[in-house]
């Protein structure tokens, strides 16, 4: 058939039939155009100072931060200094309160020392009356005529 194909003119002659969708055909690299790189370059800074501008937001709102929380800080140690001033003052007026006092502290320290010896005599002589009271019972004390001579000493 191909002889016979080439026997006929060109008019009649079958060409193969080429399906342009399934063929790609080859494209010579093309520099961008300048204007295209252009573009890109603005938009890749404009990006790039977003993303920078961003970042120093960032940092300066941490920095705004840190100014506050030191600022807070500041007044709380102000605070402290304050009560701990209150404190020293009371301080020193309980110790002056405590110096007036001390004299009546000393005088309650004898009258409890002078009590307890007069209880400790109380014993003494409660002990002794009680060695005693076979004597009276054998009527060699009279406990009556003893008590009106000490309560008519008195």
């Amino acid at each position: 058939m191909a002889a016979a194909a080439e026997g006929l003119p060109a008019a009649h002659r079958e060409e193969p039939v080429r399906d342009d969708a399934a063929v790609e055909t080859a494209e010579e690299a093309k520099e961008p155009a300048e204007a295209d790189i252009n573009e890109l370059c603005r938009d890749m800074f404009s990006k790039m100072a977003t993303y920078l501008t961003g970042e120093l937001t960032a940092t300066s709102e941490d920095y705004k931060l840190l100014e506050n929380m030191n600022k807070l800080t500041s007044l709380k140690y102000l605070e402290m200094k304050d009560i701990a001033i209150n404190i020293s003052r009371n301080l020193k007026d309980l110790n002056q309160k405590y110096a007036g006092l001390q004299p009546y502290l000393d005088q309650i320290n004898v009258i409890e020392e002078q009590v307890a010896a007069l209880e400790q005599a109380a014993y003494k002589l409660d002990a002794y009356s009680k060695k005693l009271e076979p004597y009276s019972k054998l009527g060699l004390i009279d406990y009556k005529a003893l008590a009106l001579k000490c309560g008519s000493a008195g």
